[in-house]
């Protein structure tokens, strides 16, 4: 797994007082990392090194 780039501390207080499961934090990171390379990649290919909103 790669390093955290969301805060684990942060989530229940988007969830409206939901309870946060244990596996809730890894799931959600490795989405995150895969939307920026994602992005990262179509930034490239529009010859850019700055990622913007917009390749998400």
């Amino acid at each position: 797994m790669a390093d955290l780039v969301i805060v684990r501390s942060k989530l229940k207080e988007h969830l409206d007082g939901m309870n946060v499961g244990g596996d809730l934090a890894d799931a959600l990171n490795e989405e995150v990392v895969r939307l920026l390379k994602k992005a990262a990649e179509r930034a490239r290919a529009n010859k850019r090194s700055t990622v913007q909103a917009r390749d998400l």
